[in-house]
């Protein structure tokens, strides 16, 4: 399906009767990937998948997004479908606009919260990583010059090549410029803000959004628990599908 936000063609799937559920993707993860979630609700909830500017099948946006400038564009797009209350679900990346979306001085009204594998969290850097970051930002202002292009042509490229991850070097410049800026939103100080009742569900193999982040999420949200997904890694939804559509089933009250 399709709809027009500010000019913008966005891309959503929406399928099933009833409360609504609504689904915020990962990093670059299609709508289509969380098809299983509105299978396993089918005839139980309305499930609401909206691919998210820059990803799937909705164009980037114009310039650099962080957290809240997608919160805001969730907010535009359920006031287009008409939805005022829904529960919301978000994975990685659509955990930080979840939680963006649910606070803030216009806070949406969700009856409940499921993060999966939710970032949020940005990690301790140690010594060592902050000497490489120091060096690698003083010789990137040197070869952006004139007389480091000219004396080191391509340099630039490859050592970015060599610390960005996988994200990062297939992404455009302006879905980079994002990603950027999202990694680096610490939302710690928004978790004790959000008083659903919230369910952290994570794979204990996760390297993306590792599991010591949900025991610090557990910690600072006033009502939250935490399943595991023994084995799973930063798609624990689908690695372990049975599991967790049980807990969601629960969780929702579905089941």
């Amino acid at each position: 399906m399709e709809l027009t936000i500010d000019g913008r063609k966005v891309h959503y799937t929406d399928s099933g009767e009833g409360r609504t559920l609504l689904v915020l993707q990962g990093w670059a993860a299609p709508a289509d990937l969380y098809a299983s979630v509105a299978k396993r609700l089918e005839g139980k909830m309305r499930v609401v998948i909206p691919d998210m500017p820059g990803f799937g099948a909705t164009p980037e946006p114009e310039e650099a997004w962080g957290s809240e400038d997608y919160a805001r564009f969730v907010r535009r797009f359920l006031a287009a479908l008409g939805i005022d209350e829904a529960y919301v679900m978000g994975h990685s990346n659509g955990g930080r606009v979840a939680m963006r979306l649910l606070t803030g001085d216009d806070p949406f009204a969700a009856p409940r919260l499921i993060l999966c594998d939710s970032a949020g969290i940005v990690p301790k850097k140690s010594l060592k990583s902050k000497i490489s970051l120091a060096g690698y930002k003083t010789a990137r202002v040197f070869l952006e010059s004139a007389a480091g292009q000219k004396l080191f042509p391509g340099k630039l490229d490859e050592m970015r090549s060599k610390r960005g991850s996988a994200d990062y070097k297939n992404a455009s410049p302006v879905m980079r410029a994002t990603l950027v800026r999202l990694v680096n939103e610490d939302l710690r100080p928004l978790m004790p803000l959000i008083k659903q009742p919230t369910l952290l569900f994570w794979g204990t193999a996760d390297t993306a959004t590792p599991l010591s982040d949900a025991h610090v999420m557990e910690k600072l949200f006033p009502d939250a628990g935490l399943v595991t997904a023994p084995g799973a890694g930063h798609y624990a939804f689908l690695d372990a599908p049975e599991l967790f559509g049980r807990v969601l089933e629960s969780f929702l009250e579905v089941g």
